[in-house]
């Protein structure tokens, strides 16, 4: 009898893990933008999507069609498709300008109005959401 619980048991267990870790991983809110990205390193005008989840924030820009960039935005890290994960204070250094907060990408595409010019480092970031 006892056999028979812990067969149940790890049967269960793995069966939930199988479950929970296929699951997909729905949107808490999707918005479609027009996204003004301009900095040295990334300039971007096209139309794209803003996800959030529960830990991060999915921004997708597309050029006629095509993905031409997808950002996952944590407070602690940035991942792009075109290269592993980084530390938000490298992104910001590399991409952006190394005064900025660690979390700063993070904060700005949680607003509702998506508004930022910095003239002395030449950055403008501008999202309009479409309705």
């Amino acid at each position: 009898m006892k056999k028979i619980k812990i067969k149940y048991s790890v049967s269960l267990f793995f069966l939930l893990i199988f479950f929970v870790g296929c699951a997909t991983k729905e949107p808490i809110k999707s918005s479609s933008a027009i996204v003004l990205f301009k900095t040295k390193n990334m300039n971007f005008y096209d139309q794209g999507f803003i996800n959030h989840f529960k830990s991060h924030i999915s921004l997708q820009v597309f050029e006629v069609g095509h993905q031409v960039l997808e950002l996952k935005v944590s407070p602690q890290r940035i991942c792009r498709s075109t290269f592993k994960c980084m530390h938000s204070k490298a992104f910001n250094a590399k991409f952006l300008h190394k005064s900025y907060e660690d979390d700063f990408l993070y904060q700005l595409l949680k607003k509702k109005k998506i508004y930022h010019k910095d003239k002395k480092n030449k950055i403008f970031i501008k999202v309009k959401y479409v309705k």
